[in-house]
């Protein structure tokens, strides 16, 4: 019994001793990883801005199926931010200063600790060098699970590379896996909305969409507003030709809402509108291409457009129903007239008989319709 007893104090020393010699090490860290990655510099770039994508990479996340997720009305670009609560790991994460296409500088608060994260961008051979930087220091519970690790820095360091990892695969794979299909022609409904209008230059004109579809989904859910279907955006200009792009982001609603006066937020109605509708499932840059597809068989099947209609992209499927890229749907309508089905040549069986009146055909073609909302 009482070396039993002595055995029992012996392990109490030894972890009260380690305890103490972990508790006395120095919980600073300062370290960089690095990997290229075969994709463009501004696609990895914007990947990376947009915190609602960190869950396809992030092995802190994936390797934590406790961690929730929280996220406010900005996610993307300076001032964006994030937080995420889970057994002895509470912190959040914000956006201090993002450079285009070049470099992104964020501030992590992890169990009250501050941390500095920083990333870049670099044009190499092979596609974009992604060097990744996290600096700061760690609390008692991070140092002990790490020492039974091989040390915090260590576990740190894999995480990192990890994600890295997990980071190509899923640019390779999801960025680079999408379809394009042309529908043809279909009639889209009348539709009441709410919207919010912006310009920018075309380049952007992606990043600024998911910023204010994002504040526009937050004020949906926050005001618990009933909607009539998938949000949308309708452009005032046709989107391939022009440098200055002037859109705005609407939410379908079943009957108009009221407004403070003042707000960025206004109301619109959309008219019932012929036009030819194309289908992309995949990432937003490849929306340039599903408007060429659309535009060529605007042109091969002689279809004229109406300058009255309203040019409208749906996003069916967004990042806030899965994750993954290669699985959104965005629904793209050019406005069309529908062509005039021939007039019928008329033959009379007799001289007699006066010919009956033809009345002029105003139908559109007999192709396979589809109604949407």
């Amino acid at each position: 019994m009482r070396i039993l007893l002595y055995l029992l104090l012996l392990i109490v020393l030894i972890f009260l001793g380690s305890v103490v010699f972990i508790a006395t090490q120095k919980g600073d860290y300062d370290i960089v990883q690095s990997k290229t990655i075969g994709i463009s510099k501004l696609t990895a770039f914007e990947y990376i801005n947009d915190y609602k994508n960190w869950e396809t990479f992030n092995e802190w996340k994936k390797s934590d199926d406790d961690m929730l997720i929280t996220y406010p009305s900005k996610t993307m670009g300076l001032g964006a931010s994030y937080s995420w609560k889970s057994t002895g790991n509470n912190g959040s994460m914000k956006t201090i200063f993002v450079k285009e296409g070049d470099s992104i500088s964020q501030k992590m608060y992890a169990n009250d600790f501050e941390n500095q994260v920083s990333w870049k961008f670099k044009d190499t051979i092979g596609g974009t060098k992604i060097t990744w930087r996290m600096k700061g220091k760690v609390g008692l519970l991070t140092k002990v699970k790490g020492f039974f690790s091989g040390g915090f820095k260590n576990v740190i360091e894999d995480n990192m590379m990890l994600s890295l990892n997990n980071l190509e695969k899923t640019l390779s794979h999801e960025i680079k896996t999408y379809a394009i299909k042309v529908n043809g022609l279909v009639q889209r409904k009348e539709t009441n909305y709410f919207m919010q209008t912006i310009s920018c230059k075309k380049k952007s004109m992606i990043r600024n969409i998911k910023v204010v579809l994002s504040r526009m989904t937050y004020f949906v859910k926050k005001n618990n507003i009933n909607v009539s279907g998938k949000p949308f955006v309708i452009y005032q200009y046709n989107v391939p030709n022009d440098e200055i792009v002037t859109f705005s982001v609407c939410i379908p609603t079943f009957k108009e809402i009221n407004v403070m006066p003042g707000s960025d937020i206004q109301t619109g109605k959309m008219d019932a509108f012929t036009c030819i509708k194309t289908t992309l499932k995949g990432d937003y840059s490849h929306l340039k291409e599903t408007w060429q597809k659309a535009e060529k068989y605007i042109v091969d099947n002689d279809y004229k457009i109406n300058f009255a209609g309203k040019y409208s992209e749906v996003f069916s499927i967004t990042i806030d129903d899965i994750k993954l890229p290669s699985h959104w749907k965005t629904e793209l309508y050019i406005p069309v007239f529908p062509k005039a089905v021939p007039k019928p040549a008329v033959v009379s069986n007799t001289v007699s008989q006066p010919e009956a009146a033809v009345e002029p055909a105003t139908t559109a073609p007999s192709e396979n319709k589809e109604v949407t909302e």
